[in-house]
């Protein structure tokens, strides 16, 4: 049955004036040393957008237009891009970088423009009576460093008492971003957490594996991007580091990031957000996007890790647009009621289902207080002779305990830093 609101869009697309184009600027990076990862995610992206395009006419009957800036993962660049693309109308923005995303936190929330920080960024934005304008849906970065403990734990008998866990981390606010979380989490079960910082870009990284080598930690963890990732799995390889006792998040769990080291790679796991394997979307994206010579870049991505998961965000982001215009009774909205319908995004089994993605991800639902999604992730792990990531488990959940008081922390801090008033009528 169709809500009032819906039949109020259908309405004034039929009577009204030809509507614009809902604006979706794409901060990019197809060049540097991280453009390996920012290629497929803005290929999916883009591909999703210009599928609703084809196949729907649009969100709601108002066209998409993606309007792509590069950054080549360059935080002034970011802003640059920001600043010359917000005047386009734009709905929202997808960063895909966390030092990027730190930069716009304070001028989108004053622009009034959300952005959609999904699974990196400041982690304790998820906190939503704070920070009005910001969401990390389905998971933020505390959430992957407790899920990946979890799974230890589930290894090693419930216990990790006396064990050694080494974080080899890309020396920026990214790979920063799991370390408080980590020392926590060191001192609730008992193991010992040692860090390794990995400069820009990430080539060189001899004397942490030299480090590494000696100390023989038990567990490597990988807070990498870009070239980063496959050097350090080669260097992994080099030193005979037990591979499946390496494990990255979910940026470091891409094909790219293991087919250079060939047979070398085999074992070594990652997180994912996302599924992986065959969607029926994939289908639609191949007639109506790429055969029809739409695609964004030469079609090669389509149904990687990084192109999924940029087609998921551009999902995410059209089912945003989609309920603030049902919110809203209108089609053509703006970037505050954009907001408004990411405020209230549900995601179902059903909804995926029906939009061809079903269990992309965890069933979540946004809040006013909670921008954070379930905070879930598989683990998956890679085999080399099938050249093809193998998934360990299902989604696995973050202990909440540890990381809900480190958020609430965190954005108090923020809030009264920046003199913020709580949002969401809490007491």
């Amino acid at each position: 049955m169709k809500t009032l609101a819906t039949l109020a869009v259908a309405t004034v697309m039929a009577a009204g004036p030809a509507l614009a184009d809902l604006v979706f600027p794409d901060l990019s990076y197809r060049t540097g040393p991280y453009a390996a990862g920012g290629i497929p995610f803005s290929d999916g992206y883009q591909d999703y957008m210009t599928l609703l395009n084809q196949r729907d006419g649009g969100i709601g009957g108002v066209m998409t237009r993606v309007v792509e800036c590069e950054t080549a993962y360059n935080t002034e660049r970011g802003v640059e891009c920001y600043e010359s693309t917000k005047g386009e109308g734009a709905l929202v923005y997808q960063p895909l970088s966390t030092g990027i995303t730190y930069q716009l936190i304070p001028r989108a929330t004053a622009d009034g423009i959300p952005l959609h920080t999904m699974g990196y960024g400041r982690t304790s934005a998820s906190n939503g009576t704070v920070f009005s304008h910001v969401f990390n849906y389905p998971a933020n970065y505390w959430d992957a460093a407790s899920v990946i403990i979890n799974q230890l734990l589930e290894e090693n008998g419930g216990s990790l008492e006396g064990k050694t866990i080494t974080l080899l981390y890309h020396n920026s606010a990214y790979g920063r971003e799991p370390i408080r979380t980590l020392e926590t989490l060191s001192e609730m079960h008992g193991f010992e957490l040692s860090q390794l910082a990995v400069d820009h870009p990430g080539q060189e990284q001899g004397n942490q594996w030299l480090t590494i080598r000696r100390e023989r930690p038990d567990y490597v963890i990988m807070w990498g991007w870009g070239v980063m990732n496959q050097v350090a799995i080669q260097e992994a390889a080099n030193i005979r580091f037990p591979m499946e006792n390496f494990i990255g998040n979910w940026w470091a769990g891409a094909e790219h990031d293991v087919e250079p080291a060939g047979m070398d790679a085999n074992g070594y796991r990652a997180l994912n957000m996302n599924v992986l394997g065959d969607l029926p979307v994939f289908d639609e994206i191949q007639e109506h996007v790429i055969d029809a010579g739409l695609a964004a870049g030469d079609g090669t991505n389509l149904g990687s890790v990084l192109y999924t998961r940029g087609m998921y965000a551009a999902m995410l982001a059209a089912e945003a647009a989609r309920t603030a215009q049902e919110i809203h009774g209108v089609a053509d909205i703006d970037a505050a009621m954009m907001r408004d319908g990411m405020e209230a995004l549900v995601m179902t089994n059903a909804r995926m289902e029906e939009l061809g993605m079903p269990g992309i991800g965890p069933e979540f639902t946004v809040t006013c207080e909670d921008h954070g999604g379930s905070g879930m992730a598989r683990m998956q792990q890679w085999n080399a002779e099938a050249g093809e990531w193998v998934t360990l488990t299902d989604f696995i959940a973050p202990d909440d305990s540890v990381t809900d008081p480190l958020v609430a922390e965190d954005s108090a801090a923020f809030a009264a830093e920046n003199n913020i008033e709580l949002r969401c009528n809490e007491s």
